[in-house]
């Protein structure tokens, strides 16, 4: 019997991406962790004002959790704080909405439970503490992050290279379901033509270039963001409910 309750008791990381409510004091709380990827689990009683560790199970809060695993959800048996951005993202409206679409867009890319997805995770963490460190702007931060977890889900936009036929870039032209930039030959109806200067800003948000993006204009930071969020749409199939709330100011 003891060994039995060993093979179903594990312990993991996670990041807490949102809570519902469950009868009269339990919450079922969805995580991306480190080595289960996204996990839902039941956390007991922590509605009630005497819970022990209600405020450590919190969007937005990176914990070490022990669970129980159930047959459709696992429980909660301890957690632990590791890291909690909440209080940082709640004072300032832009970084909490895009801490926000952070959460959903981790969500909406790991749709299988219990598949590892340990990139995704590492973004999410470091995407939240540099958001919740406020020195670069929130909407650069956001997009950099939904740029780099599309290409970890095997989406990844070119901004050189034609995204068709691998023709040495610069172009000048972009094309959502091509996958980025396209040559002139492999144009299509649908291409768009951005400033040269938001394809570089693209390009630098995906690959980390903070001091090309901390630098660029506030114009080709609302382009860029424009198009961040249509290759995303298109690759979810549908937008995020929390992307239309981010401050873009």
């Amino acid at each position: 019997m003891q060994h039995n309750d060993e093979v179903h008791l594990y312990r993991d990381e996670g990041v807490v991406l949102r809570t519902q409510k469950l009868g009269e004091a339990d919450r079922i709380i969805t995580l991306l962790t480190r080595e289960n990827g996204r996990v839902r689990a039941v956390a007991k009683g922590v509605r009630r004002t005497r819970s022990k560790f209600g405020g450590r199970l919190e969007p937005f809060t990176h914990v070490d959790l022990q669970l129980y695993a159930g047959r459709s959800l696992d429980i909660v048996q301890q957690a632990e704080t590791i890291a909690s951005h909440a209080d940082r993202l709640s004072v300032d409206y832009g970084r909490y909405t895009a801490g926000t679409a952070m959460l959903e867009t981790a969500e909406r890319l790991t749709a299988e439970e219990k598949e590892p997805a340990v990139q995704q995770f590492l973004l999410l963490v470091g995407g939240l503490r540099i958001l919740a460190q406020g020195a670069h702007a929130s909407g650069s931060v956001l997009d950099a992050f939904l740029l780099r977890s599309l290409a970890v889900a095997g989406y990844a936009a070119s901004f050189d290279e034609c995204a068709r036929c691998g023709r040495a870039g610069p172009h000048v032209f972009f094309n959502v379901p091509a996958g980025g930039v396209v040559c002139a030959s492999c144009r299509t109806s649908g291409s768009v033509t951005p400033a040269p200067e938001t394809l570089a800003l693209l390009a630098a948000l995906l690959t980390g270039d903070w001091a090309t993006v901390d630098r660029s204009d506030a114009r080709h930071r609302r382009e860029a963001s424009g198009m961040t969020a249509a290759y995303l749409q298109w690759h979810l199939e549908r937008g995020l409910r929390s992307l239309p709330l981010v401050d873009r100011t």
